[in-house]
Formats: structure tokens, sequence, C-alpha cells
């Protein structure tokens, strides 16, 4: 994903597979942070206790709570990528534990 952007998109076999899509990211403060980073776990129906918020097909990417999940697309978050629950739920489907995801600035 690009930051600067604001967009996302999934790769498979070296050609993207799907997006871009529109994303939010980090407000200033809790930025997403950029560099390469796996797949670590993924929760389908998950609730984040910290900003009382839920976060529908949730693919976490950083162990501290930041993940790829429906949100948002005109306010920023609190680090996790925010994405259409169209897009949530293609991205919550096609990765898996392990995969990569790059995020760039």
């Amino acid at each position: 994903m690009r930051l600067s952007t604001n967009e996302s998109w999934l790769i498979s076999g070296g050609q993207v597979s799907y997006g871009p899509v529109p994303i939010t990211s980090g407000r200033p403060g809790y930025e997403t942070p950029v560099g390469t980073h796996s797949v670590l776990w993924k929760v389908r129906d998950d609730w984040s206790r910290p900003y009382n918020a839920a976060m529908p097909f949730s693919t976490y990417f950083v162990g501290n709570g930041i993940a790829f999940h429906e949100g948002s697309l005109t306010d920023p978050s609190h680090g996790c990528v925010h994405l259409s629950r169209e897009a949530a739920a293609r991205y919550f489907e096609t990765l898996a534990v392990g995969d990569r995801v790059q995020v760039t600035a």
C-alpha cells in the first residue's frame, strides 16, 4: 500500500489481482508503520477495546494491533488501515497468515 496516495492493492504472482482501492491510515501520533510486515492473524468480527470500535474483517500485520479492516474512508485511524466493506472482506478472504504486507510512505 502507498500511504501518500491513500491506496492499497493485492498482488498475486507479481500482478495486481485486486485494486487499487482507497484507504485511510493513521492520524498524526498514530502513524501506520512503514516497512515490510507479515500477516500475523485474522479475526472476522473483532472489537477494539482501546477505541471502543468495531473492526470487521481484521487482518493483522503488526503485533501491537495494526490491521486492515472495514472502517471510515474519510476519518484517519489510530494506525490501522481502513478499507471499504467490500475491500476489507476481499483482503480478509485473500490474505493468509504469513503473507507479506508492504507499506510505503
